[in-house]
């Protein structure tokens, strides 16, 4: 976890895993072309895989990734 007590991703983090961590993190995939966030194929696809299928690049993703929730870390209120 990051300092703020966000998840951190990288490009081994299964699609399945990632939608768990959040489910507000489809948006993202699906503006990568991946609307196939239901199957279960797709859930046992790593981040690398999922962007290398649909021509994205994997560090970016993962990077978009990591900032959407840092920001949304850093956006909640600081538990005890």
């Amino acid at each position: 976890m990051a300092e703020n007590n966000a998840p951190v991703v990288n490009k081994d983090t299964m699609i399945g895993e990632l939608l768990q961590i959040d489910t507000e993190l489809a948006p993202i995939l699906m503006s990568i072309g991946m609307h196939c966030l239901g199957c279960p194929s797709s859930q046992m696809e790593t981040i690398a895989e999922a962007a290398m299928v649909h021509g994205y690049d994997a560090d970016d993703l993962v990077d978009e990734i990591n900032s959407y929730l840092s920001a949304k870390a850093a956006s909640q209120p600081a538990q005890a």
